[in-house]
This record gives C-alpha cells, sequence and structure tokens, in this order.
C-alpha cells in the first residue's frame, strides 16, 4: 500500500497481495480496468477464485521486448529496484523463478479507519509457470493488526502488434479485508494499475 498527496488530500492506494505493491494512480481503480474483458485469466487452466467477493481485473499494452518484460516480473530479487514500496524482498529457494518457488517480501502500510499502520510480510507460492506465457501464484499477507488470510495472482503475456499485451487478474480473502469489500476493491485494483505501469516504465525505459 502507498500514499501520495493531491490537493492538500492523502489518498490511500492499493496492495497489490500476491506479488507487489505499487504506486502511481491517484485514485481508487473501479472494480474492473476499462481494458479488461469478461474472459477470466488462466495459467495452465487455473486462475482466481471465482467465488471470491474481492477481485479485481485490467491491461496494458506494454511497447518493449516480452523477454525484458517477462525477465523483470520474474526476477523478484529486483523488484525493489523498480517498485519503491517493495522494502525486501527474499527468494525462499534458489534458481530461476519456477512453479513451487517462493519469495517473502514486505511493505509497509499506513493506518486506516479500520487498522493501525504497519508492515505487511507476504509470503508467495508460484504454483504455474508457462515461459514468457502466463505465472500464478497465491499467498497471505500478515502485519500488526491487518491480515489477508490470501490471494490468488494470475498474469499473462501475449505478443501482439505494438508490443505485448499483460494481463492480470487478483483476487483477496479474509474476515478483514471483506468487511468492506468495496473499499477493498478499490484498494487492490489501484495497487495492480500502479503496478502495471511501474512495469511499463521499467520495461520501457
Amino acid at each position: 500500500m502507498n500514499i501520495t498527496r493531491r490537493s492538500g488530500r492523502t489518498i490511500l492506494l492499493g496492495i497489490a497481495l500476491t506479488a507487489g505493491v505499487l504506486s502511481a494512480t491517484a485514485t481508487p481503480a473501479l472494480a474492473d480496468g476499462p481494458a479488461a474483458d469478461s474472459a477470466p485469466l488462466t495459467c495452465e487452466g487455473q486462475g482466481i477464485d471465482p467465488a471470491a467477493p474481492i477481485h479485481y481485473r485490467t491491461e496494458a499494452l506494454i511497447n518493449a521486448p516480452l523477454d525484458t518484460i517477462w525477465n523483470l516480473q520474474t526476477d523478484v530479487e529486483r523488484w525493489p529496484s523498480w517498485q519503491q514500496p517493495v522494502t525486501s524482498m527474499k527468494r525462499l529457494d534458489s534458481g530461476p523463478l519456477q512453479a513451487d518457488s517462493q519469495f517473502r517480501w514486505t511493505t509497509p502500510v499506513p493506518a486506516t479507519d479500520r487498522t493501525p499502520a504497519t508492515t505487511l510480510t507476504i509470503t508467495s507460492t508460484v504454483h504455474q509457470m508457462q515461459y514468457e506465457r502466463c505465472l500464478r501464484w497465491t499467498g497471505p499477507a500478515l502485519g500488526d493488526g491487518l491480515n489477508i488470510e490470501g490471494g490468488t495472482h494470475v498474469w499473462t503475456f501475449t505478443p501482439v502488434d505494438g508490443g505485448v499485451l499483460v494481463r492480470t487478474e487478483e483476487n483477496w480473502k479474509g474476515t478483514q479485508v471483506e468487511a468492506d469489500v468495496p473499499t477493498s476493491t478499490s484498494f487492490l485494483g489501484a495497487g495492480l494499475e500502479a503496478w502495471l505501469a511501474n512495469l511499463q516504465t521499467a520495461a520501457e525505459g
């Protein structure tokens, strides 16, 4: 989660739970990004939890080579270099990212009306992965006074005219976040929109 100030007002941005938390958007996003279509995203036939009340999907066209985008996304130990809110990152295994790989990372979270300021520790486990095509991972986020019990995050990468169409979809679950579904969804959406913006900047730069 990240905060930014505009016109003297503090605006809370979302947590992209199972892979990164990014800043770039100034207002909470709607239930789904404007470019997203209705077909579910999958990797090796697996997607998000379709019954989850908190979910968001969006996409972006990135004008960069597929291998550049893929390497940025899968070299998780380098996330802090292009995702400022990722304050620490540790691989829990070695070698290239693959199915069953795990990584643990942290990000500060400011206080809200419902929860105190804290640092979230997020442990992500990769379940499905197809080279330069898709990724799917899950994981909880735990902090002092804030507990997101789990989430599922899917990414797909499709070469098209003008670059690579990067799509992403995620859901959250847990008693605390499900207590206010609209707010949690807007936070999730803002985080995913910002993540794509940062990925685009890093890849195209």
